[in-house]
């Protein structure tokens, strides 16, 4: 049996650091780590207004042995009540992540695809045919 773990993602609308501090007290949690977007390396292409800058990009929570991980919305995107939750899951092997990835977006939608992002080898966005939002990303080594 291939290692997968999977996790709530919550989405927010320029809120998360609130929410990390709320459910951290609320839950008895412990934050593990929080990254702006302003703490990726600059993209002069698409330079960030200072409030995108302060924006929560990553933020993770661990309540018992349970991650909980937040991120605010980027600037100008929809923030829609009901999209607020995804579902991220880690498979451990790029191959896997593609085998996932590809049954997920089967009668679904690719929001993201699969791509080296900055903090992982392989990470993509697919909402499946049921209207659920998956994020799938393989752990930088």
């Amino acid at each position: 049996m291939m290692s997968i773990s999977l996790n709530p993602y919550l989405i927010f609308n320029g809120n998360a650091r609130e929410a990390v501090g709320f459910y951290e007290k609320a839950l008895g949690g412990k934050v593990i780590g929080i990254m702006t977007f302003g703490d990726m390396p600059a993209n002069p292409d698409y330079p960030l207004s200072d409030d995108m800058k302060a924006r929560v990009m990553h933020a993770h929570l661990k309540v018992g042995e349970t991650d909980l991980m937040f991120s605010d919305t980027f600037e100008g995107m929809p923030y829609e009540p009901g999209n607020t939750i995804t579902m991220a899951i880690h498979p451990k092997e790029e191959a896997r992540a593609r085998e996932i990835f590809a049954a997920l977006e089967d009668g679904g939608q690719v929001i993201m695809p699969l791509q080296k992002t900055d903090w992982s080898p392989l990470y993509g966005q697919v909402k499946d045919k049921f209207g659920i939002t998956f994020q799938v990303n393989v752990a930088a080594e």
